[in-house]
């Protein structure tokens, strides 16, 4: 049984730094994929970050120089770096994580399995 375990969320001022883990177990995927997702009081989920087994990383074009997604793969633990925070980041923010499927050449990821969430605020 696969289970997500978020951390690392809070409360900083514009301009501050988290990182959040995200806490993997029951999934040993040699092909793997994982991301950080995040929704807003009254938005849509979006996604953040991914990364994949073969080493592929996106991410938003809103955080992109700022944050960073990691995974240790001795602890399987997930990271995403969040430098020069911004108050529209403030939000739930989510690990999600899946087999890494190939359908015609191109990779996909169904992010079947997802954490409980933390959550992340930041003030002007």
């Amino acid at each position: 049984q696969v289970q997500l375990v978020e951390s690392g969320g809070g409360s900083v001022q514009s301009g501050g730094s988290l990182r959040l883990s995200c806490a993997a177990s029951g999934y040993t995927y040699s092909n793997y994929c994982m991301g950080w997702f995040r929704q807003a009081p009254g938005k849509e989920r979006e996604g953040v970050a991914t990364i994949d087994s073969e080493g592929s990383t996106t991410y938003a074009d809103s955080v992109k120089g700022r944050f960073t997604i990691s995974r240790d793969h001795s602890k399987n633990t997930l990271y995403l770096q969040m430098n020069s925070l911004k108050p529209e980041d403030t939000a739930m923010y989510y690990c999600a994580a899946d087999f890494l499927y190939y359908s015609g050449g191109h990779a996909t990821c169904p992010y079947t399995y997802w954490g409980q969430g933390t959550q992340v605020t930041v003030s002007s």
